[in-house]
């Protein structure tokens, strides 16, 4: 049983005393605060009183000027056991009489100094009631508030004394109180259970202390015998429940013992299948390793001769050439860029299912790329004898943000698909731009899908049906492509068919436009063309008319039926089954003649013409129409493919050009010469680190894979020259695989760029990394 200091009762008579007390003292501090502000009050008061009574015969001393009374009235003063000095002072404030005591000695002067302060000084002037004006003096006392102060102290000691004691009767009074009726019936109880047998506790009853039946001891007394009679009774139940439970625990064990054989028998196979599994991991893992190392050598093995091939196609584009022939040779050259965008396709569907594909988001124009896929399908359109048709809307945004690599994949897949199917008939291109949303649509005339079949031509390796297959070929996975880059994109595509009428595929991609958006206009230099006005002789039924007429009316350019009028420039269509354009066109009277035809095929049949070739493209019917006119003539947007003379160049820079393929080798060096630089050349980074030993250069253009010493090899050799750390080295390669750009810039290379050469991206990153030419100061 633990200690009286313990107990409830002193717990709560505690609690209770410190209450009461600090009640009372709060109480008695503010009995003491009102004290001491009566006190000051009596002490002025008394003072007060004490100067009035003295004040007239003062004021008649000071007038008969009677120095004995004088001390008298002083000393009677002075004998007021606060006054301390007392004076009578005259008009010119010499002192008349003075009386002055000794101020009292106590330890306790302190605290009545620190309420009341050490002195006071009282003054009054002296007036008689006969001369009111005349001035006499004034009376001065000064008194020690220390008789104050220890009256105001012995009653607040009192005070607090007395409210202390008050306090500890109350304590031992409650204290009592508190123990009687709390404490000692709970103590009863408490020695009753301290006295319970341990071996049967639920066997023990508590007994009810008198007095208590009805109050809450009483009440939890009786809770308690409950609860244990509950427990006596559970208990009984245990008992019995632990005798089943035993009983029932045995058979158990013996079962646990045989589930935990079998299931150790189990462990030890699934063990044996884990490593299995593992092995099977690694075995995969590596032959993943060994697939795209596999890829990444094919692409970069199939993509040197391809690159060779493009790069002189696109030098032979920059000679002097006849229309007709650049036309060709750039469809040539469209047609190489195609493949190696197949070449990209098959690497696409690796990186797609490795989850590796990443997107681009560069301005580009989706006019020019349209009508370049529709330019390179145009051939094996004609070769079908069917119309390829390229329709898009004149407000159609010039330059939007998106990835212009992945588009022309998706656009290309669908050409071809569209030009495979289709045997007679039309395939049309419509494009157009609406609320941040650009819409693609393909439609053919060809041998359509089965309804059965809709849902499943998006799946890898699936065509409509076997017949399909066995007639036309593919893979089955260009649709499975498109699908994917278009998801990637964040866009939706959507087919409509029916077997037999062909088909109609809806891209809609989400791409912003780049810049503020204005339509194409006309340019200032074609004004006069809405004067002139266009005649028509392209049969309604046509369905290149309809392109032609929506981009005419955007311009502003009036357009008339040939039968209707003999003036403005003529647009005649040259086909091998109709030559009514070419009558028309040999016996025109106005200003020029256009002739449209597939391909050139016979545009070259009249003299002083102007070809336009199908499908439309807008650049070559502004040029078309400019030059029939006699109008001058420049491009709405320069063309990167095509520079005739190349510009003058800032500043001539010495290019050391690494490169182990003679043709590529070629093409790299007659661009950067004709972009005015300095080409020396080396076949290795062997003869690269050579080079240096001879000579020094501003930039070096390395490709990554060469015989003797590769190109990461060759720039970690250059870059432990200290005066060649800031040398810009720039990684040319043909791999596009993950990762190869952050390899060559962890090696020491400073940009990256992939093959073919192309004389826009050299120029750009030539002009990008070239030093900066010395400053020039002009003489005054």
């Amino acid at each position: 049983m633990s200690g009286f200091r313990q107990h409830l009762s002193k717990r709560l008579t505690r609690d209770t005393v410190l209450v009461a007390m600090a009640l009372g003292l709060i109480l008695n501090l503010i009995q003491i605060n009102l004290e001491y502000f009566k006190a000051r009050d009596s002490m002025e008061d008394e003072i007060h009183a004490l100067m009035d009574i003295s004040i007239s015969p003062a004021s008649q001393i000071a007038y008969n000027i009677d120095i004995i009374l004088a001390n008298e009235l002083l000393d009677g003063l002075l004998k007021h056991p606060a006054v301390i000095d007392a004076r009578i002072i005259d008009n010119e404030d010499f002192t008349m009489a003075a009386s002055s005591g000794r101020s009292p000695d106590s330890p306790y002067r302190w605290a009545s100094d620190l309420l009341f302060e050490e002195n006071r000084v009282f003054t009054q002037d002296l007036q008689t009631t006969q001369h009111d004006n005349l001035e006499l003096g004034r009376l001065t006392l000064t008194i020690d508030t220390y008789h104050y102060g220890v009256q105001f102290l012995e009653r607040a000691t009192y005070t607090l004394i007395s409210g202390l004691l008050k306090s500890l009767a109350l304590s031992a009074a409650l204290l009592g109180i508190f123990y009687l009726a709390l404490t000692r019936p709970l103590l009863n109880v408490i020695g009753a259970l301290g006295r319970v047998d341990t071996k049967s506790p639920e066997k023990t009853r508590l007994p009810l202390p008198r007095t208590h039946e009805q109050d809450e001891i009483g009440t939890l007394v009786t809770i308690i015998n409950q609860h244990l009679n509950t427990i006596d009774s559970s208990l009984a139940q245990l008992r019995a429940a632990e005798s089943a439970m035993k009983n029932h625990s045995n058979h158990l064990e013996h079962e646990v013992k045989d589930r935990t054989r079998e299931i150790s028998e189990k462990n030890e196979a699934l063990q044996r299948g884990n490593q299995a599994l593992i092995k099977a991991k690694e075995e995969a893992v590596q032959r993943a390793r060994t697939r795209a190392s596999f890829l990444a050598n094919m692409s970069h093995e199939i993509r040197t001769p391809l690159n060779g091939l493009l790069g002189m196609l696109g030098l032979t584009l920059q000679s002097e050439l006849e229309a007709n022939q650049r036309e060709r040779l750039d469809i040539a050259l469209k047609a190489g860029e195609n493949l190696l965008c197949l070449l990209n396709d098959i690497l696409d569907i690796s990186k797609v299912e490795a989850g590796k594909l990443n997107l681009e988001n560069i301005p580009f124009n989706p006019r020019k790329l349209i009508e370049e896929s529709a330019s390179l399908h145009a051939q094996q359109a004609h070769e079908k004898g069917i119309e390829l048709v390229c329709d898009i809307d004149p407000t159609l945004p010039d330059s939007l943000i998106g990835d212009p690599t992945r588009i022309r994949q998706v656009l290309n897949n669908l050409l071809n698909n569209a030009v495979k199917f289709t045997e007679a008939g039309t395939v049309r291109i419509e494009a157009s731009h609406d609320r941040g949303s650009l819409t693609l649509e393909v439609t053919d005339t060809g041998i359509g899908i089965p309804e059965d079949s809709l849902k499943r031509i998006f799946s890898p390796f699936s065509q409509a049906d076997a017949e399909t297959t066995r007639l036309y070929g593919g893979t089955g996975l260009g649709l499975t492509l498109c699908q994917q880059l278009v998801e990637h994109m964040h866009g939706r595509i959507q087919v409509e068919s029916e077997q037999g009428k062909g088909a109609q595929f809806r891209v809609s991609l989400p791409l912003a436009i780049q810049g503020q958006y204005a339509p194409g206009k006309l340019p200032e230099v074609a004004e006069s063309l809405r004067t002139i006005g266009v005649a028509l002789a392209i049969p309604k039924s046509n369905p290149h008319r309809r392109p032609i007429e929506r981009q005419l009316s955007a311009w502003g350019i009036p357009t008339r039926e040939v039968g209707q009028s003999k003036q403005g420039i003529l647009i005649a269509l040259i086909a091998d089954d109709d030559s009514s354009g070419m009558a028309v066109a040999k016996h025109w009277k106005g200003p020029g003649v256009v002739l449209t035809d597939r391909l050139g095929a016979h545009t070259s049949k009249l003299a002083d013409t102007n070809a336009l070739n199908l499908p439309v493209r807008r650049e070559e019917l502004l040029r078309c129409l400019c030059h029939a006119a006699g109008l001058p003539w420049g491009p709405l947007e320069a063309d990167s493919n095509v520079d005739l003379e190349p510009p003058a160049a800032d500043l001539t820079l010495d290019i050391l050009l690494v490169e182990d393929n003679r043709v590529n080798q070629l093409v790299a060096a007659s661009i950067l010469k004709k972009l005015g630089h300095r080409v020396a050349t080396a076949q290795h980074g062997r003869e690269a680190l050579e080079a240096f030993e001879s000579g020094s250069y501003d930039l070096v253009l390395m490709d990554c894979h060469m015989p003797v010493m590769d190109g990461y090899e060759a720039t970690r050799e250059i870059r432990k020259n200290p005066s060649l750390r800031d040398l810009p080295i720039i990684a040319v390669t043909a791999n596009v695989m993950e990762g190869d750009k952050e390899d060559c810039l962890a090696c020491g290379m400073n940009d990256y760029l992939t093959k073919p050469y192309n004389r826009s991206r050299l120029e750009e990153i030539v002009n990008r990394w070239a030093p900066m030419p010395p400053a020039t100061s002009e003489l005054p």
